[in-house]
């Protein structure tokens, strides 16, 4: 099912960004931690992950369209070009489709291909180092999955 996108304004160019910014999550940086998970990665990577967060959420469903470069370069203070490079590899994986003179918009299934891939890089390259880390706290996992969160 396409979702309908909405106009291409710089006003909803603005907002798509701005939700896009707050509804991303990758972590907070712990104190025992020297640097944040994502320091010395490209910034086109950074732009990619949230951009795929974004998918991931909802924020960009199927058929959505993709702000412009342009636009997502100047909302995110970087080089249009750095934002061409991501969005680029969202072309080159087939989670994104052109339709020249108009955007880019999300591809079907592009969720569930990211979430695949997520989930696969989560067990094999996150999970290992937090489960170490669980055990080196003593904490108990059913203890941490029926703790209300904490805001």
């Amino acid at each position: 099912m396409l979702v309908p996108a909405l106009p291409k304004t710089p006003a909803t160019v603005k907002f798509s960004c701005a939700r896009l910014r707050v509804s991303l999550y990758y972590g907070t940086i712990s104190p025992m931690s020297s640097s944040s998970p994502s320091a010395g990665r490209p910034v086109y990577l950074k732009l990619r992950d949230q951009i795929a967060a974004a998918i991931l959420d909802g924020t960009f469903a199927e058929g959505a369209m993709l702000p412009s470069v342009r636009a997502y370069a100047a909302a995110e203070a970087a080089n249009p070009l750095t934002v061409a490079k991501a969005y680029q590899q969202f072309q080159t994986e087939g989670l994104v489709q052109v339709q020249r003179g108009v955007g880019m918009f999300v591809a079907p299934g592009a969720a569930e291909a990211l979430r695949a891939r997520e989930r696969e890089a989560f067990l094999r390259h996150e999970w290992p180092e937090i489960r170490a880390r669980m055990r080196r706290l003593h904490l108990d996992p059913a203890q941490l999955l029926g703790a209300p969160e904490r805001a």
